[in-house]
Formats: C-alpha cells, sequence, structure tokens
C-alpha cells in the first residue's frame, strides 16, 4: 500500500456613504448597466497597476487552462462562485497583460461546485464535465468547433455501464486522462478516505455519451492520509508528465495538506505503476499555504516546459491568510519552480467580506475610495480600513492605495462617508462587528475620533451604517444593517454641523432579509425621496422602494430596478466617480473586492 502521512500536526481552521445625491440619474432599464472590471487606472502601494481591480476578489479560485478557441495559447477558466464559470481570454501570449476578462458566467453553464474541460468524445474539442447538484457529474458536449464551442447538455451524470449513475462527492475535483495510453479515456474521482477510484471508458451510449466501467477503487493502492491520525480530506488532481519520461505523473491537493503532492509514475506509458512516496513540491521550497490546494500545469511563458498554478481553497491551516493571496504562479525555470507571484490575477482584494465607500477625503474636489474587510489576512488582531487616493481628477479618476486608516483593533470594519460638519470634506461613521458606530471627523490630514459610540445598535451586531437625509431636514440621517436582517433607524436630531443620533425603534419592520444586512440609500426613481438597496448574506441583493415621502419615508420590497451579478455578503454603495452625473453602482463582495457597474 502506497500511504502517505501529511506531515502538518496542528489544525487551525477547517474550510469552509454616501450622501444621498439627488442629481445622479440611474435607470431602471435593466439592460443600462454593465459590470466592468477596469474602468480607469487603479495601482497597488508599490506603485503597479491593478490588471483586474474590480473583478470582486477571490477566496477559493478553482482554475484550468484551455485553449478553447484553438488559436494556440492557454485561456484562462476560473471558478470563485457556484454555479459560474469566469473566462478570460488570452490575448497577447507570453505577456504581463496576456488575459482579457470576458465574462464571469461563460456561456451561461451551470457547473454546480466543480469544472473540468476535457475532450470526452476525442472529436478534437473540448467537452465539459460539472458538478450535477448533489455529487454526481453533469456532461457537457462541445457541439461546436475547437475554434468556437457550443454546450449542449447531454447527460445528468456520467454513468457505468449498468446505468447506475456514477458518484463523486461535491467536496472532490474529479479529472480524466487516458492513463495506460491505450486509447481509452480513464476517469479518476478521489475519495474523503484519501483514495482514488479508476473508471475506464467501455464506449458510448446511444446519445453518445461515454460509458464507465470501474477497475478499482483503490488505484495502485495509493492512499492519501494526515500524519498522527487518520484524517482525510476533500482533494483534486492533475496529470501531467512532469518529468519528461513518456508517462503522466499525478499532483494531488488535500484538505489536510498545506503543499501539493507529486505522486511520481515510475512505470511506463502503458504499464502505469506509482510505488514511490508522494512529496511535497517543488521540491526545493514546497509551497505552505492554508491548504486544499488545486493544481493545474501549462506552458504559460510559451519555452516548451510546463509552469504551475495552484488555487487555495483553503484547507485545515488558517484559511484567513489565504483570503487574498490564493492563486499561486510557479514558472519553471531550468528544471526548478520559482513562485513569482501569489496572486496570478491582480485585483482589488482585501481578504474577506469587504465594505466599499467613497468622499472626498482630501478636499481635492475629487472622490477617493475606502474599503475594508472582516479580518486582516496577515494580522487577525483586526479589521483594516484601506484607502484608495483619487490621484486623477474629477473627471478621470486614478486610484492609488495610499495605505490604511490607524484605528484600534476590532472586527468587522463598515466605514460609511458623509459630511457630518459641513466642511466640505467627508468624515466617517465606522460601524464594527459588536454593533457600535464610531464618528471621525475628517481633519484634513487624517481622522480624528469625536464620539465612541455615537450610535449603537439596540439588538444584534455587524452594525454597517449608511448616511442619508431621510427627513429632509438638511442633515445626515443613519440607518444601519445588522446581523438579524434587518435595519435600524437613528435620526439625526443635531445639525448638519455637530450630529446626534436618535435610534427610533422598529422604525422599519417591513425591511428584512434571512441574515447580515448592508444597505445603502439612493433616490433611484428620482421621485425626491432615498430609496434603500440592501446586500445580505442569504438574499443576494434587494430593493426596498420609498413608497412614502421625503420627510416620512416607508419601504416597500419590489424586485430589483436593474442587473447585477447576485453575491453574497455583498454591500452596496451608489457613486458618481466621473462626474458625469450618472451614478456608478459600487459593491463589497463575500470574497473582499469591489464590484463595480457602470451605465
Amino acid at each position: 500500500m502506497l500511504k502517505y502521512f501529511i506531515s502538518s500536526v496542528f489544525i487551525i481552521t477547517l474550510i469552509n456613504g454616501c450622501t444621498a445625491q439627488k442629481e445622479l440619474r440611474v435607470s431602471e432599464s435593466a439592460e443600462t448597466y454593465q459590470q466592468q472590471i477596469d474602468p480607469f487606472f487603479v495601482f497597488d502601494k508599490d506603485g503597479n497597476q491593478i490588471q483586474f481591480p474590480f473583478i470582486g476578489g477571490l477566496n477559493t479560485p478553482r482554475p484550468q487552462f484551455v485553449d478553447i478557441d484553438n488559436d494556440g495559447d492557454s485561456d484562462l477558466f476560473l471558478q470563485e462562485h457556484s454555479s459560474e464559470l469566469m473566462f478570460f481570454e488570452n490575448r497577447e501570449p507570453g505577456t504581463k497583460s496576456a488575459l482579457k476578462w470576458i465574462t464571469n458566467t461563460y456561456k451561461d453553464l451551470d457547473i454546480g461546485e466543480w469544472f473540468r474541460f476535457v475532450d470526452m468524445d476525442q472529436d478534437g474539442d473540448m467537452d465539459l464535465l460539472t458538478e450535477q447538484p448533489y455529487s454526481y457529474i453533469r456532461y457537457y458536449r462541445n457541439e461546436g468547433t475547437a475554434e468556437k464551442a457550443s454546450y449542449t447538455l447531454v447527460a445528468d451524470s456520467l454513468r457505468d455501464i449498468n446505468g447506475t449513475p456514477i458518484f463523486s462527492d461535491r467536496q472532490n475535483i474529479p479529472n480524466v486522462t487516458d492513463i495506460d495510453c491505450d486509447g481509452m479515456p480513464d476517469l479518476f474521482i478521489g475519495s474523503l478516505d484519501g483514495t482514488l477510484a479508476r473508471y475506464e471508458s467501455q464506449g458510448r451510449d446511444e446519445k453518445g455519451t461515454p460509458l464507465f466501467k470501474l477497475i478499482t477503487k483503490r488505484f495502485q493502492d495509493i492512499e492519501i492520509v494526515k500524519q498522527f491520525g487518520t484524517l482525510h480530506g476533500a482533494n483534486t488532481m492533475a496529470f501531467i508528465d512532469i518529468d519528461n519520461d513518456g508517462d503522466q505523473d499525478i499532483f494531488w491537493g488535500d484538505f489536510f495538506e498545506p503543499s501539493i503532492l507529486l505522486l511520481e509514475n515510475t512505470g511506463s506509458c502503458s504499464n502505469p505503476q506509482f510505488v514511490g512516496e508522494p512529496r511535497s513540491f517543488p521540491p526545493s521550497s514546497p509551497v505552505m499555504t492554508s491548504g486544499y490546494n488545486v493544481p493545474g500545469l501549462v506552458d504559460w511563458e510559451g519555452d516548451g516546459d510546463m509552469d504551475l498554478f495552484l488555487g487555495v481553497l483553503g484547507g485545515a491551516y488558517n484559511t484567513n491568510e489565504t483570503t487574498a493571496d490564493n492563486f499561486y504562479f510557479f514558472e519553471q525555470q531550468d528544471n526548478r519552480f520559482e513562485l513569482q507571484t501569489e496572486q496570478f490575477l491582480s485585483m482589488i482584494d482585501t481578504g474577506d467580506e469587504s465594505i466599499v465607500t467613497t468622499g472626498d477625503l482630501d478636499g481635492d474636489g475629487d472622490l477617493d475610495m475606502l474599503v475594508s474587510n472582516k479580518i486582516d489576512p496577515d494580522n487577525r488582531n483586526s479589521s483594516v480600513v484601506y484607502q484608495f487616493e483619487n490621484r486623477g481628477t474629477k473627471q478621470n479618476p486614478e486610484f492609488h492605495l495610499s495605505g490604511s486608516l490607524e484605528l484600534p483593533a476590532a472586527y468587522h470594519y463598515a466605514p460609511e462617508l458623509g459630511d457630518l460638519d459641513g466642511d466640505g470634506k467627508a468624515d466617517l461613521i465606522l460601524g464594527n462587528w459588536k454593533g457600535g458606530m464610531d464618528f471621525y471627523r475628517n481633519t484634513g490630514s487624517g481622522f480624528e475620533l469625536i464620539k465612541e459610540n455615537a450610535a449603537d445598535l439596540p439588538r444584534g451586531s455587524n452594525a454597517v451604517p449608511s448616511l442619508g437625509d431621510l427627513d429632509a431636514d438638511g442633515d445626515l440621517d443613519l440607518i444601519v444593517g445588522q446581523s438579524g436582517g434587518g435595519v435600524e433607524f437613528f435620526r439625526n436630531e443635531g445639525t448638519n454641523k455637530a450630529p446626534e443620533f436618535i435610534s427610533i425603534p422598529d422604525a422599519f419592520p417591513e425591511v428584512e432579509s434571512l441574515q447580515r444586512s448592508a444597505p445603502a440609500l439612493y433616490d433611484i426613481d428620482s421621485d425626491g425621496d432615498l430609496d434603500l438597496f440592501l446586500g445580505t448574506k442569504i438574499d443576494g441583493y434587494l430593493f426596498f422602494r420609498n413608497t412614502g415621502t421625503s420627510t416620512d419615508p416607508a419601504f416597500t420590497k419590489e424586485a430589483f430596478p436593474f442587473t447585477v451579478r447576485t453575491t453574497q455578503l455583498g454591500s452596496p454603495h451608489f457613486t458618481d466617480l466621473d462626474s458625469d452625473g450618472v451614478a456608478e453602482f459600487l459593491s463589497g463582495t463575500r470574497g473582499g473586492g469591489v464590484l463595480f457597474y457602470k451605465r
């Protein structure tokens, strides 16, 4: 028996203001809002341009490189969310800016929890296997061409020769290869007990769907086991001849393995043998992540050898550390694999559960941006609020990550900006997970704490504030999302120079969601009162139209007024970053990034 004991011994964790601007116009037509990934330049703290700033962040990227258009270079497919397949076309092979984002929902295919492109019918183009909920294997056949794919659902599950659907636990990602060079595809499915089942194709049924025969449930007696116990985990694999000896080796990622494992084939193409001990990879300096690494190998540099990519899904070893840096690229150079980056796709990514707000922080007349997270990937003691300074103009913004706000340690910081003292600069209301909201005045050179707990949730936690003049008295009031899914209202009974927030209990009982709410106020229908948008944990984005008045609001739930990508734990925000009089829609995400929609 080939039994590999994973060396790690300690398990930490397991897998898984906008001031109202009445002059802005937002069309209610679903066809007028489009997602944009790079509407303007954004730069990181080192001055490097961020390639895909508004892609939304990544927490659990599952990559595969495929030449889907048969032009000789590898395109990138990437899954971050259930049933959504992102597509990046390779347009400039060998360059830093080779990839162009095309869509988050490739051909509107439903892919469940995983996907694999493979030529199942051996006709020279790429078919597609995906998860059929729950834990079966859906088969899409490419009925287009190698240059222009077109997919048809042929089977809701691959089946064995007896017609029985083949079970594949959705926590594991299977793969297909011809392991023994007999011209027949082999299907490999990892098990939660660390073993590997092999099925071999036995021809096709009347629909052209491959039929498989179970050859063994314990291929080559491979078993991946955590040392000092019997823990096995979710797994994924890739097949490639990494040592150029004419047979296929196996790269294995496991929930309880912080590295990626190489199982070397010491046999031949027709007689595979896996008898040696699996080794952490790369040999010279094994990668160490939070675990459950998805391998992908491709000649990315076009120099004739294979490079290694890893998507880090997060396993048994502090997943918080890889909520931002989780797409590793190792370039092969002189038979050595050198780490080039831990974030192959550069983007705004603060880690986990971001909240975005905009305002003029430095008094120069244009809008800057703040983006917070749930917890800092590099410091588990606190959330962080990052500042992106607009060094462009009102019409042509250009954002530079200029650091983070100096704040006391707390979790789930939720920033909201608005001019609360009438001096023309954006002040800060800062919510936190305990349910408190602090008031910071903008001094022009930073933020000064004026009042701790300027408002507190009467019940619940995770305070997410939004500012707007809900009673039309000339000052900014507060509406606050919270853990229970509803909102709390705090009327400003001070002035537009000295706010005083007073809780109005049960002001809007009709506004509710299943769990966790993040509000935004905006007059979407231009009728002179503020409507309410809500990001939630379970229900996606919700919309409540103000059917009251500008002085006495009442909210009624309606369909969302434009098309936007649904996301868990979104935090909506309306703003006019380019001063064209048309509101953009931004949102923080579960993945720690920012989404951007432009009319």
